[in-house]
């Protein structure tokens, strides 16, 4: 499976923390916002992985990630020149897509909770059309919201319900197969002017070859899309991170418990890291026996 993180936009309501940075740079506690959607796709076992974002910031992302080789990655860039909808993101990535399944996930949205790499990793496994990870909220209105029957099968998509039939807000995650790229290909720009990836889901919805898995208790989404869900973002991160002494998002971590990288890679990394408690951590790990994510 490939992956494809969509950071483009302008950032506009982060402004003016976002007005020579793209977004998906800023800080989430101790490291990069890029970081988590990052992590989500390691998890998953893709290594595979192409970055979109605006052509003023394609250079900051390579500045930070490289070609990806250092934690066993192969990333590649592409630029969405103006926000055109979250779908075109597999018209722009059609070359990286190949004739693979895909994985898109936004590069704004944390994921964490217990068993979450291995509920990803079955999601791959069984994958057969499209498959959405539904969070439970007081005010569905505002979302996109999904329902579900007893075999976890999509039933009814609607956006920003004005009565929602359930309180399950589809989130920035989406698994698809290779018919995306043609599902994509034949979407009509909505009134705004953008591919929708609500008709990419309702597409797989009216095939029958959709599914919701629900992020039940003990799981956290957030939508990093405000100043202030920046900053609860970064003080959930920072609360778990000194309670737990474990990091969220680590990809060195994440790459050593995949066996992407070895541990003297490991330490290797964390060298480059200097003297920063976040350094301090990696080669920690480099150290130790570390179980299998």
């Amino acid at each position: 499976m490939k992956g494809i993180i969509l950071a483009g936009g302008s950032g506009t309501r982060l402004r003016p923390l976002t007005g020579v940075v793209s977004k998906q740079l800023l800080p989430v506690y101790d490291k990069p916002m890029i970081y988590y959607p990052l992590s989500v796709l390691m998890l998953a076992g893709i290594r595979d992985i192409q970055i979109i974002s605006t052509k003023t910031h394609l250079d900051m992302f390579r500045a930070l990630l490289g070609d990806g080789s250092q934690f066993g990655l192969r990333l590649d860039y592409a630029a969405q020149d103006e926000p055109r909808g979250i779908a075109e993101a597999f018209l722009i990535g059609e070359e990286h897509i190949g004739d693979s399944p895909v994985a898109l996930i936004l590069g704004d949205n944390v994921f964490h909770g217990p068993g979450f790499s291995s509920l990803i990793a079955s999601c791959v496994a069984r994958l057969d059309g499209c498959e959405l990870f539904g969070y439970p909220v007081k005010d569905p209105q505002r979302y996109g919201v999904g329902e579900v029957d007893a075999a976890g099968r999509l039933v009814s998509l609607v956006e920003k319900p004005a009565m929602p039939r359930s309180n399950l807000a589809v989130t920035g995650l989406y698994l698809y197969d290779n018919d995306v790229v043609d599902i994509a290909r034949r979407l009509t720009p909505s009134t705004r002017g953008e591919l929708e990836i609500t008709d990419v889901n309702l597409a797989y919805l009216a095939q029958g070859r959709a599914r919701l898995s629900e992020l039940g208790r003990g799981f956290a989404w957030l939508d990093m899309g405000t100043h202030d869900s920046l900053l609860q973002a970064s003080q959930y991160v920072q609360l778990l991170e000194q309670r737990q002494g474990e990091r969220i998002a680590c990809l060195e971590e994440i790459a050593l418990r995949m066996g992407f990288i070895t541990h003297q890679q490991c330490l290797a990394l964390g060298s480059e890291l200097g003297s920063s408690g976040y350094g301090d951590y990696v080669r920690e790990l480099a150290g130790r026996a570390v179980p299998a994510a």
